[in-house]
This record gives C-alpha cells, sequence and structure tokens, in this order.
C-alpha cells in the first residue's frame, strides 16, 4: 500500500498598497510563505513581473525544490554505497518559456553539480548515482519536462 505525505503551509498576499488591485501598477507582488515552526519564506514575482528583486520568486522556489530535492537523493545513495561525499554545491539552471499572451512554462532544468568525495575509486559511480537520484527525487518526478545533470567529480585525499 502506498503511503502518503502530506504538506501544508499559508500563502499570504501582503502587496495591497491601499487601492487594491484597481489596476496592474497599483499592486505589489509580495507575498509570505508560512510553514509552522520554520521561518516566513519572503516572496514577489520576478522583476520582469514587476517583482521585488530582493525577494524569492516562485521560479526560484521551483529550481530550488528540484536541485534540493535531487541533493538529498544523490547523498542518500552515496551514503548506502559506501561513497564518502565531503562537500556538494549545484548551480542549477532552469529555462522558462514564455508566450506572447503571457502564459509561460519551465521548458528545461540542468543540474551543475560539483561533488568532492573520498577515493579515486568510487568517481564512475559517483557520477551514475546522479541518474538514480533523478529518478527517486519527488520534485523530478513529479514534472513533465527534462532534468538534465552535469555533474563535476573532484576526488578529495
Amino acid at each position: 500500500m502506498a503511503k502518503e505525505h502530506h504538506y501544508q503551509q499559508k500563502l499570504i498576499w501582503t502587496g495591497n498598497m491601499g487601492k487594491d488591485t484597481l489596476s496592474y501598477q497599483d499592486y505589489k507582488r509580495d507575498f509570505e510563505i508560512k510553514l509552522p515552526s520554520k521561518a516566513t519564506i519572503l516572496g514577489s514575482s520576478d522583476p520582469a513581473f514587476l517583482g521585488d528583486p530582493t525577494r524569492h520568486n516562485p521560479e526560484d522556489l521551483f529550481l530550488s525544490a528540484v536541485s534540493s530535492c535531487h541533493m538529498l537523493w544523490y547523498l542518500h545513495f552515496c551514503a548506502v554505497s559506501g561513497i564518502l561525499v565531503e562537500r556538494y554545491e549545484d548551480q542549477p539552471i532552469g529555462i522558462l518559456t514564455e508566450e506572447k499572451s503571457g502564459a509561460g512554462q519551465f521548458t528545461k532544468i540542468t543540474l551543475h553539480p560539483t561533488v568532492w568525495i573520498r577515493g579515486s575509486e568510487h568517481v564512475t559511480l559517483a557520477k551514475e548515482l546522479h541518474a538514480k537520484a533523478n529518478s527517486f527525487c519527488f520534485i523530478a518526478k513529479s514534472i513533465n519536462i527534462p532534468v538534465d545533470h552535469l555533474p563535476v567529480i573532484i576526488v578529495v585525499e
């Protein structure tokens, strides 16, 4: 039997500047994401859509969700495979294609993880585990766009 995990949060629009949504320019795109016992995430739309550049936007959060989910599965598979990971960094790139109508969607994500491991005998497996992590990542499995990986493995002695 499948096990279900439920996630819930509260999203609050905080951008009313006193004119409600009278016109497209009369409100801020600011919002807060609140989760019990966690720091509030301050969000806005991308600056290209009149958002606050100092706040996280949905596109940032989406890309971060894919990257961090992949990393967590990858670290798990390294741990159970006997690969000692000293450090992990990723610089994911997401491509969002906007249509003339203003609608749009992500069309591709490429993860660029750099992984520092101990032991040169594990380099091949360390690279291969990225494909396995992708096939287990809850977020990557929930989207219908390709998630590519261009890993760099660095051996630390």
